[in-house]
């Protein structure tokens, strides 16, 4: 039994949520991704560019992490291996059709065969999206949806340095158009990290914000692909052993970030929530959450976070989705009816938006907002059926509209 998995099945047991089947500790269904985990082990990455045949990685970041020393780490392993490399630090947050034009032409340059996405998942996405572009050609927009890169694509190392998207996991990059701003998700097997490195050391240095908001956004992951419609009995124990360990270590992360446990269980938690979600789908709150962004800027774990637990009290109305929740909820000592609530104290008392801003919602833009939540991806899975008048009701709702029912 590899050192990883019985580090990993010690971590799921202290959740008392189990037992799990083995190939959750395993990661065996993530799309070929090898998941090494342990702290410490981002001293490896340059033994594993090594044994991808790697010359010259491109390392995918963001200023903030560059300036925080994990860049330097990455750099050192790389150096004692043989490896060149070269960076490029100009990630942004929702990264755009803009960020990964300008990475391609950093990876044209360097003349890149190994790309290493260092960060959250901006980076990871970004170093996707321009995979995708180099080894493919075309824009990204050709690769909106599923399986369509046609050529090979160079190898990936994903390196989380917060515990939120679980892109390390996935073989989906989340790119915005940067003239619309609508979110793309292109998504091709070929595109999923060769390996995955989850060291939680490296997560001590997030922001307490970032912290907030990323381990929300971990959260409705393994919420919302627990009763989407592409549920599985593989998706669901992923689902179920993301929410234990997110579920129970979130609050403690924030009360105590140097808390080493915690901040590994919130780690594997955002990357169970990921392999959950590559087995199967998410649903109408993130689908709602992105017009949110896209026009207002909220951050994403924020909007995600307070559109929940509206959409999980219309879920309430579909009896399977009903009686995962009641699953869920158990460990909690709660009812399925008292999840979403529960999820609205833990907003609250990690500092989180419960409703949306004052004046945010107009009766000019409300059916706009409504229409593009309706046309998301994500919608269609989601176990209640949702259409624009269900999302108009929905932001009714998180805005606190007098006389709105839900």
């Amino acid at each position: 039994m590899p050192p990883d998995s019985v580090a990993l099945r010690q971590l799921l047991a202290a959740t008392g949520g189990g037992p799990f089947p083995d190939f959750v500790a395993d990661f065996a269904h993530t799309p070929g991704t090898k998941v090494v985990f342990g702290p410490g082990t981002v001293q490896r990455c340059g033994v594993f560019a090594r044994s991808l045949g790697a010359k010259r990685a491109l390392i995918v970041t963001d200023r903030g992490i560059a300036g925080s020393g994990h860049l330097d780490r990455v750099v050192e392993s790389l150096a004692a291996a043989g490896v060149e490399w070269s960076a490029f630090v100009g990630v942004e947050e929702n990264p755009s059709t803009d960020t990964v034009d300008a990475c391609l032409a950093s990876a044209q340059q360097n003349q890149a065969d190994l790309f290493i996405g260092l960060g959250g998942g901006s980076s990871m996405d970004t170093a996707k999206g321009c995979n995708f572009l180099l080894t493919n050609g075309g824009r990204m927009s050709d690769y909106h949806g599923s399986g369509k890169a046609t050529r090979p694509m160079l190898p990936l190392i994903a390196i989380p340095t917060t515990s939120g998207t679980g892109s390390e996991c996935q073989s989906y990059a989340l790119i915005s158009d940067a003239v619309t701003h609508a979110k793309m998700a292109c998504g091709d097997k070929k595109a999923a990290a060769r390996i995955a490195i989850l060291d939680p050391d490296l997560t001590l240095t997030q922001p307490l914000r970032v912290s907030r908001v990323t381990g929300i956004d971990a959260l409705s992951h393994a919420l919302e692909s627990a009763v989407c419609r592409k549920r599985s009995d593989i998706s669901q124990a992923y689902s179920r052993a993301a929410f234990a360990l997110l579920s129970q270590n979130y609050l403690a992360v924030l009360k105590e970030p140097e808390q080493p446990h915690a901040r590994a269980a919130m780690l594997v938690g955002a990357a169970l929530a990921g392999t959950a979600i590559e087995n199967a789908m998410l649903g109408a709150a993130h689908s709602a959450a992105n017009p949110l962004t896209a026009h207002f800027g909220l951050v994403h774990g924020e909007a995600v976070g307070l559109m929940l637990p509206h959409v999980m009290r219309l879920n309430l109305s579909d009896p399977a989705a009903s009686q995962i929740y009641e699953t869920l909820a158990a460990p909690l000592g709660l009812r399925a009816e008292q999840l979403p609530g529960w999820l609205e104290q833990l907003l609250e008392q990690a500092g989180l938006p419960t409703r949306l801003p004052p004046g945010l919602l107009t009766p000019e833009n409300l059916p706009q907002l409504a229409r593009e939540a309706a046309s998301q991806w994500t919608a269609q899975f989601n176990p209640a059926a949702v259409d624009a008048a269900a999302f108009a009701q929905l932001y009714a709702a998180a805005a606190q509209i007098p006389g709105n029912s839900r």
